[in-house]
Parts: C-alpha cells; structure tokens; sequence
C-alpha cells in the first residue's frame, strides 16, 4: 500500500531525540555473519525496511535469524544452503551486493544479481569484482548476475581503490580476511562505519590494522567466530535531525550522537550560524544568531561533508540571508529533490554538478515527490517549515532510513501525519 505524509508547517522543534542506530554499519555487519559458522549477536539495530529487505535475503540463503527485541538480533549461519542472492531480493537494496565478498570467500563460489536501489546516479561494482579478480576469483557477468568462483580460496594481494568507495572497501575487507596471506586496501573509505565494522570483524577473530585510514592491511585467518556487536549511532540521521532544528529555529537534543563522526558538518553549520555543543549525551543544536549565513559546500568522501547530507544541507540553505554554492562530487543524479524545492518557492539553480541556492523569505506548502531516500527527507524538513500544508508522496523512501520519523519530530512539536493513498 503507497503511503504518503501530511506536514503542517510552522512549528519550532523543541526536545530530544534518540538517534537510531546506523544503517550503515548494521547492513555490511548483519553480511558479516556469513563469514562464520558460530552465532553473532546484533545490538541497536535500527528498525528498517533496508535492514528487513536484508534479512530476507540472509534467511533466503539459509541463515538461522532469532530476533530478541525490536533491535536485537541473533543470526547464525549453520544452515545455509544457497550461495545464491535472486533478483527479487537484490532489486530492492544495491547493499544487498555485499554478500558476494564472504560467500566467495567462505563458500569458494557466488551467484548474485547486479543490484537496483536509490536513483541518483550509476554506483557500479567494477571495483567488486576487479578486486576479487585480483584475489584469484573467477568472474563473469551472465543473465543480470556476478559469478564468482575461488574453487582454491582467495590469496591476499595489494588492491588500490581507484575511487573511495564504502561498500566495496566493505565487501573486499569480508573477502580477505577469509584469503590467504595479506591483503593491502589502498584509498580505502575512512567513514566511521568502516572502522567499527573493521572492529567487528577484529571482534570475530580477524587481523585488520590501519582501520579509520586510507590504508588497511588485513592478515587472512582459517576461520571466524561468533561474537556480540553494538551498532554505532546514525551520523546521517543526526545531521538530518540537526538541520530539522536549525531551519525551525528550535532547540532540539540528539542523543547519542557522536560528535566526532560528524566533525566538518557541524562546523559547516557553525559558520552559519547554529550553533552544535557537544554535551555529555550527545549533541546540542540550536540557531545562535538571527538569521543563517550563505556557506558554501562541496560533498567528499569522509572526513569531508557528507553526500548523505547534501539535499537536507539544500533547504537550510534556501533560507540563508545571500547565496550559496552547493556542489556535488559523489553522485551525478543527486539534485533531483531541487525541482520539488522549487516547487515550494525556493530559489535554486543548476548549473552542471553544482546548485546556486538564494535564500527566500518563505517556502510555500505543496504536493512533492520524493526520488531517493535523502532528497525524502530533505522534502519532509522543508514541509516542516512551510507556510501550510505540504504532501510528500512515495514514502517508502523515508523508511528505508529513518526509523519512526514522524514520533521523533512529533514529539519535538512537530506536525506529520501518515496516510495511505
């Protein structure tokens, strides 16, 4: 059933809110399980239906999934009979493509659908496969799907990322603990989530140093065994929840958010004007002066601003007192929620990969279409502050990775409302 939000504007958020744990961690981690025999235990994980897509997927291949409380799972791998991933489970989620690294590691062959997801330009696995190849994999393309076989294991090599990428430094890390002798990544992702996941492999019996840098050595083991992981705080849910206060002129708490994952955001927002105290808890955020200043940014790989957090950054920035820049260097289609902006009155235009954003006085409410999961977001934050009533349709972008949006920032004064159309 199609879901889409009411928002009635012209609130000013006030209160606390929990941060969920991060999506990003929790899939590549829940993947991990695979590269054992022995049960793992998942903490905080967060309620989402990218996390219930997975699982799905998981359980397909034959894992043994216990669920404990609503964020907490036990998975073991005792069972698996497949070394398949179906078109049907992977369509709905490109993460899905991280099984391939540990089933060909462990199960020395993977068949697994080239996947779909989020519309906002060509995120291709060339770098997958290439690396695996490396590694002594076989692989070939046939009928939409990767075979990989490694019918004599993988063997540790260096392996230079010619772009940063996060899922492929993830699938490659899976793939090589399980080789034989060392494995070097080189322009490997730094994101927090990578170097907690590194701490979870690390947890379950691997040898990876250099995790948190552009370098990671991983020495290979016979095998992995279980243990229990906490997943990380969601930085994109923070910074999202961040701006949410910032635009309302609020005062919001994120709780748990670490302020260290997000160090270059929130000093982007201080240089516009709001003000993000690090408390003992989390993450204070509030408007320190009367009006946001212009603040040009240019999204990059970790440690720099988050493309995650780009179009939510594009509504702030609709209401600066001048013009900013926004320039975007990850994805080539991540500007679509700009015309649905402009819809509500802000005054934006492209000119190749990077946004002019004027600000206005006011955004009007209207009928918006969300196109991926953050430019959702970004549509509901702009609602928030409209004059009126705004209707984001194709909500099931929003619950791929926002758990209880609505009760978050309704319990902060907020006005959404859910309905099925």
């Amino acid at each position: 059933m199609l879901q889409s939000m009411r928002i009635v504007g012209g609130c000013q958020l006030k209160g606390e809110i929990e941060i969920s744990g991060a999506k990003n961690l929790a899939l590549p981690a829940l993947v991990a399980s695979l590269l054992t025999e022995e049960k793992i235990t998942y903490k905080n994980v967060p309620n989402l239906t990218d996390i219930k897509s997975l699982l799905d997927l998981l359980e397909y291949i034959g894992l043994t999934i216990n669920q404990i409380d609503q964020h907490t799972f036990e998975l073991s791998t005792k069972g698996v009979k497949s070394t398949e991933a179906p078109y049907d489970f992977v369509r709905k989620m490109r993460a899905s493509i991280l099984v391939l690294g540990p089933l060909a590691a462990r199960f020395k062959e993977a068949t697994v659908s080239l996947p779909g997801g989020c519309a906002i330009g060509v995120r291709g696995v060339d770098l997958h496969i290439r690396a695996l190849e490396m590694m002594g994999a076989e692989v070939s393309i046939e009928n939409g799907y990767i075979k990989a076989r490694a019918q004599n294991g993988l063997t540790g090599c260096d392996i230079t990322f010619p772009t940063t990428t996060v899922t492929g430094t993830e699938n490659i890390l899976m793939a090589a603990v399980l080789a034989k002798g060392t494995t070097r990544l080189i322009n490997a992702a730094m994101e927090p989530e990578v170097e907690a996941f590194c701490e979870l492999l690390n947890n379950m019996g691997a040898k990876i140093t250099g995790a948190g840098t552009s370098i990671i050595t991983i020495e290979g083991v016979n095998k992995l065994h279980g243990t229990e992981f906490e997943i990380i705080p969601d930085r994109i849910e923070a910074g999202t929840y961040a701006i949410a206060a910032a635009v309302t002129n609020g005062e919001v708490l994120l709780k748990n958010c670490r302020y260290e994952h997000l160090t270059s955001f929130f000093e982007t927002l201080s240089s516009a004007g709001v003000m993000c105290e690090e408390k003992n808890d989390g993450v204070l955020v509030y408007q320190k002066d009367s009006e946001i200043h212009p603040v040009d940014i240019q999204t990059a790989p970790y440690p720099g601003f988050p493309t995650d957090l780009q179009a939510q950054y594009t509504v702030l920035m609709a209401l600066c007192n001048g013009t900013a820049s926004i320039t975007e260097n990850i994805f080539e289609n991540r500007f679509m929620h700009i015309s649905e902006l402009q819809r509500m009155g802000a005054n934006i235009s492209i000119h190749g990969k990077t946004a002019m954003v004027t600000g206005v006085e006011k955004l009007t409410g209207a009928q918006v279409m969300a196109t991926d999961l953050r430019a959702s977001v970004s549509l509901v934050i702009a609602g928030l502050i409209a004059d009126g009533e705004t209707i984001v349709n194709r909500l099931y972008h929003l619950d791929r990775g926002y758990e209880n949006i609505e009760e978050k920032l309704n319990n902060c004064g907020a006005n959404l409302e859910r309905f099925a159309v």
